[in-house]
């Protein structure tokens, strides 16, 4: 299969979610065919990747366009083998969640959830079916580096950011640490935002606790008032 090939592969997969028209102009540009050649070409040189190719856009065909409603903004894929499944933050190739992810559950179970258990699912297919687009801005990392492609993707969340705020003003934004800060500059006032520290801060602590500002709630008021729909995080 050639690289066009796969390019092609990806657009259809694209297209039971409603992503298709959206993300057309990109996905099937000289722009994104560049980016594959790039990531054959480290992976010649010994350079591998996560998340595989067929899971790239994972977080897309789990979160169908007509639903969405939170885009949760992380830096970068998990850089472990086999463990980053496409979605930010997931674990469902290895069923068994990350420090990080860990601090993010209890961090629910404290603040929307207290006193009720919390089941500690690391698939987070559910909170995509939801209209929850869990999205890496740098889509892909080397294994086992600290390195993630964050300039090789910086053109295509610009331009996924960029067809979002421009057709959808009540999307809520969610920034998690300041690597996912700095798009906070490509998305519209007119849309709802909320910043908070990376979970991974979460697991720099004694008591393990990730102190989001009491993010899940503020997401699910919001949600309230413009869909009478909160997410069951």
């Amino acid at each position: 299969m050639t690289l066009k090939d796969i390019q092609n592969k990806l657009y259809e997969n694209l297209k039971d979610s409603g992503w298709a028209p959206v993300l057309k102009m990109f996905i099937l540009s000289k722009d994104f065919l560049s980016i594959l050649e790039t990531l054959y070409e480290d992976s010649q040189k010994g350079k591998s990747f996560t998340p595989v190719i067929k899971d790239l856009f994972k977080p897309f065909q789990e979160c169908h366009y007509n639903d969405l409603k939170v885009v949760i903004i992380n830096h970068s894929p998990y850089p472990q083998a086999g463990e980053a499944d496409g979605m930010a933050f997931s674990c469902s190739h290895t069923k068994k969640e990350q420090p990080q992810l860990k601090c993010i559950f209890e961090e629910i179970g404290n603040t929307v959830y207290p006193g009720q258990f919390v089941k500690h699912d690391p698939d987070l297919t559910r909170l995509s079916n939801q209209g929850v687009l869990m999205l890496n801005a740098a889509m892909t990392t080397t294994i086992g580096s600290t390195d993630p492609h964050e300039k090789l993707w910086e053109p295509f969340t610009a331009y996924l950011l960029d067809m979002l705020t421009t057709y959808n003003s009540k999307i809520i934004y969610v920034f998690l640490g300041q690597a996912s800060k700095k798009w906070n500059k490509s998305i519209s006032n007119m849309n709802y935002k909320f910043f908070a520290s990376h979970p991974v801060s979460g697991t720099y602590r004694k008591d393990n606790k990730w102190d989001s500002g009491d993010l899940f709630n503020q997401i699910n008021n919001v949600l309230e008032k413009e869909f009478n729909t909160p997410i069951k995080w």
